[in-house]
């Protein structure tokens, strides 16, 4: 499969748990178990090209660190929901400008290692969608908490002024109830530890559903990403708003 990334586009809700149906989560670990397949070192290598710095006065900067959830995997680069988050911010008269940094593939430790040379631009809004593929390699659970902890802490020590909003994921069953309600518990627990926004499950009706997927049945098809915006939209845009005292 190809990577797909895209860097900049455009221009300068209520918190939920629960788990969702047994057909979503059981689509949710095919996808990114194949996603784990894609390449993401050479991805990831594409993802490390030398950032502009900003310009004085420059637009607010969201940056979105993700899988090939975030990337748009198999879509057109405007087709993945971040574009699709540039579209919103724009209609919503807000300044902010999107910069989508998912890489397929990528594990939280990955992430992790990546996370010191994205710090090295400015941004304001640091959306984080990882550890969907170390759930499906059966990872330690108590390794991805770190580092998504240590993501949050060196985002936290570099640029106190930034945000952060975690997007959750959700494990499928057959991974046995245990690893599974360890797993869900990672991102409300962080994101109440660290007194961040959270989306509960970023593919909050998309997994499991045939027509909002590619045709390989696994990956968010257009209309699927637009669902995927839609949800990160009901707890981003507050928070831009407020960011930008709008």
């Amino acid at each position: 499969m190809d990577d797909i990334r895209f860097a900049i586009r455009g221009r300068a809700g209520t918190e939920r748990t629960g788990v969702g149906p047994p057909r979503a989560l059981s689509w949710l670990f095919l996808a990114l178990l194949l996603a784990g397949c894609d390449g993401g070192e050479r991805n990831a290598a594409v993802a490390r090209e030398p950032a502009a710095p900003a310009a004085e006065g420059a637009a607010p900067v969201v940056l979105f660190l993700g899988t090939s959830l975030t990337a748009g995997y198999g879509l057109a680069p405007e087709q993945a929901y971040p574009a699709l988050i540039q579209e919103k911010i724009d209609a919503a008269g807000l300044p902010h400008r999107v910069i989508n940094a998912g890489v397929s593939g990528e594990t939280s430790a990955g992430a992790l290692r990546r996370v010191d040379w994205l710090l090295r631009q400015p941004f304001d809004v640091l959306v984080l969608e990882t550890g969907a593929n170390d759930m499906l390699r059966g990872a330690d659970l108590d390794s991805t908490r770190a580092n998504i902890q240590a993501i949050v802490d060196r985002v936290r020590d570099t640029r106190p002024e930034a945000d952060v909003v975690l997007l959750g994921m959700q494990a499928p069953p057959n991974l046995g109830n245990r690893y599974t309600a360890q797993f869900q518990r990672i991102y409300p627990e962080i994101a109440r530890r660290n007194d961040v926004p959270l989306v509960p499950f970023l593919l909050e009706g998309v997994g499991g559903v045939a027509n909002l997927n590619l045709a390989d049945g696994i990956h968010p098809n257009a209309e699927g990403q637009r669902r995927l915006a839609e949800n990160v939209w009901r707890v981003l845009e507050p928070e831009l708003r407020v960011a930008s005292g709008r």
